[in-house]
């Protein structure tokens, strides 16, 4: 049950403790979370309590807080609340609600993309060995998370040596007519052109799904054995193979088990603070093998304890993703057992948190301790020369205050088609990539005229900012905008800035010189002489690879935009080809490329097409094209 209490006509001097204490008024006792909103109804704080009256009363005693939640209660102009059955409803809720409206007076999860998992699919009848990232709707089994792409990767390669699986699409098996380069180099069975039998396949099929569940021994000897048997066999090049098999699970064993002896199924999570920073590392054990780890850097850790900040994390990064039985920390969380409990409910089994103190497992924690203080460590090195680069670009440029947002436009384009501008952002601690934009040009562009490009460009991110955020309160205005170009680009956006009312925000055009070379260009500033710095200034450097991050994003958006309408477009202009004919077509021929060279007798055997739907695809890849009367 939602209820939103709001006292707009609270006295200027303590106004959130106002509300508070009128939402207190009618506040149930219950189990819940309450969500603390400012004035534009966003969310400043959610909290999760199992007593709602007597966990928010504590907000009316603003001497017994912090300086930072003070803060917080001056800001509440409304409050929210939602009742549960249990406190573990209220922290599983809890954790959901932080991970989608990102209060800025929480502990945020940063960097919670997506993972890549390995899927043996089960919906044909030679299963498909896959990499997968996203939500798991196709039928087969999966493995995982592993931390990278990179980790799937190597994973995938070494297991095609092994078990000699298929990694081709359906569309790919279906129309092959001979085996392709992974069977001659021996790292697929070739189960296209019947090259294993379909109960030999779904053999291998089952020794891959044992190995992954963390049955290797069982498997290895298993392949001893056969090796054995054909060598007693003297079928040779049979043990051979089998001998290059257990090579490879040798090798995938020694690359990535991590302690055999005492982790099957874990996920070891650490964490690091220093300089009120804070790093959790994550490594991933599944199938008693290493998955690889990942580094995280929290917002908003800044006077948390450890337990808050890993209390914080694991509840917010296991929110859409499965725990293991097992993790292994560093430090004891806060509300340990409900956290349990919590993960337990989530994965319907029980779901242990351990802080060993010695042996196996704490030489592990200790090992993933030390990776997060390295990281850490790191990032604030790179975080401290971020720094100085952003005071020194302010003070070349003559701003105010050194830049804490800096936004570099570009655009790409052939002859005015597939064009897209892009944003790209940097900050103290290095390109912010979640603020990037990308912006696909919706009006009528000459072609080559970036100038009107800039202008749709500008017009889109100022014209909503205004609407949205015409205060500038929320973080995302820009201390300085980088433009790709010379004095004519700077004067178009002056022009465009000026249309919006904005003539506050500092800009800057950088041009390479006349032979267009790296380190000899020229930046233009209103009211200023165009000049150069010299070719090793390291602020030069730090410009540079602002541009020429913005030129990567503008160049990939572009090619990405590109190749999306060439695969499409062809068979979308087809007379009488709806969704499913098309993808009947693509699912039979692969790609539009192949239907496109396809026969009239090839485009009639294709399920769901017809002789007349068959034709009519053909004439209109080959106009003039006549057909026999019958």
């Amino acid at each position: 049950m939602d209820s939103i209490v709001d006292n707009p006509q609270t006295p200027a001097s303590q106004p959130g403790v106002h509300v508070i204490e009128t939402a207190l008024e009618t506040m149930p006792g219950n189990p819940g979370v309450y969500r603390m909103l400012d004035a534009k109804g966003e969310a400043l704080y959610v909290g999760k309590a199992r007593n709602l009256k007597k966990r928010v009363t504590n907000y009316t005693q603003l001497a017994r807080l912090p300086e930072r939640l003070r803060r917080m209660v001056a800001l509440t102009a409304a409050m929210e609340i939602v009742t549960t059955h249990t406190e573990v409803e209220a922290l599983l809720l809890e954790a959901n609600l932080i991970k989608r409206l990102k209060p800025r007076y929480n502990i945020l999860l940063r960097d919670d993309k997506s993972f890549p998992w390995l899927v043996l699919t089960a919906d044909h009848p030679y299963p498909q060995l896959a990499k997968h990232r996203g939500a798991q709707t196709r039928k087969g089994a999966y493995y995982g998370p592993f931390a990278s792409a990179g980790a799937v990767n190597q994973s995938v390669h070494t297991l095609q040596r092994v078990f000699l699986l298929r990694t081709c699409a359906d569309t790919v098996f279906s129309n092959r007519t001979r085996p392709c380069l992974l069977f001659q180099i021996k790292r697929c069975s070739a189960p296209c052109v019947g090259r294993i039998s379909e109960p030999d396949y779904a053999g291998l099929v089952e020794q891959a799904k044992s190995f992954l569940s963390g049955k290797s021994g069982v498997l290895q000897k298993e392949l001893a054995g056969a090796m054995q048997s054909a060598s007693d066999n003297l079928d040779f090049e049979r043990a051979a193979a089998i001998r290059d098999r257990i090579k490879g699970l040798t090798h995938l064993q020694g690359s990535e088990i991590i302690n055999p002896a005492s982790l099957s199924e874990a996920d070891i999570i650490a964490v690091h603070q220093e300089a009120g920073q804070a790093c959790v590392q994550v490594f991933f054990i599944r199938g008693g093998r290493n998955y690889g780890n990942r580094s995280f850097y929290p917002a908003n850790t800044a006077g948390d304890e450890a337990g808050a900040v890993l209390s914080a994390f694991i509840a917010q990064f296991y929110d859409d993703k499965p725990p293991p039985p097992l993790l292994l920390l560093n430090h004891t969380p806060d509300e340990c057992e409900l956290l349990a409990e919590a993960l337990s409910l989530k994965a319907t089994r029980r779901v242990q948190i351990l802080v060993p103190q010695r042996g196996e497992k704490y030489d592990v924690v200790r090992h993933a301790a030390t990776n997060a203080r390295e990281a850490l460590e790191r990032k604030l090195a790179e975080t401290a020369g971020q720094g100085k680069l952003l005071a020194a670009a302010g003070e070349l440029f003559g701003l105010a205050e050194t830049p804490k947002r800096i936004e570099t436009y570009d655009n790409s384009h052939i002859m005015g088609t597939s064009a897209y501008g892009v944003m790209v952002v940097a900050g103290p601690e290095g390109a912010i990539k979640s603020a990037y934009r990308k912006f696909a040009i919706k009006s009528a562009i000459t072609p080559g005229d970036d100038f009107g490009m800039m202008r749709e460009v500008l017009l889109r991110r100022f014209g909503r900012s205004l609407a949205e955020d015409p205060d500038r309160s929320s973080g995302t205005w820009p201390d300085l905008l980088l433009i790709d170009g010379g004095a004519g680009q700077l004067s178009a956006v002056q022009g465009i800035m000026a249309e919006l009312g904005l003539h506050d925000i500092p800009l800057v055009a950088i041009a390479k010189g006349p032979d267009r070379n790296a380190g000899r260009e020229w930046f233009h500033m209103a009211g200023r002489e165009a000049f150069q710095l010299p070719p090793r200034d390291p602020v030069l450097y730090f410009l540079q690879r602002l541009r020429d991050e913005a030129h990567r994003f503008a160049i990939t958006t572009h090619r990405a935009g590109r190749a999306k309408k060439l695969v499409t477009s062809e068979l979308d202009e087809v007379p009488g080809i709806g969704a499913a004919r098309k993808k009947a077509l693509l699912q039979h021929f692969g790609s539009a490329r192949e239907v496109k060279n396809a026969g009239l007798k090839d485009l009639e055997a294709v399920a769901g097409i017809n002789r007349a739907t068959a034709r009519a695809v053909y004439a209109f890849f080959h106009p003039g094209a006549r057909f026999d009367q019958e």
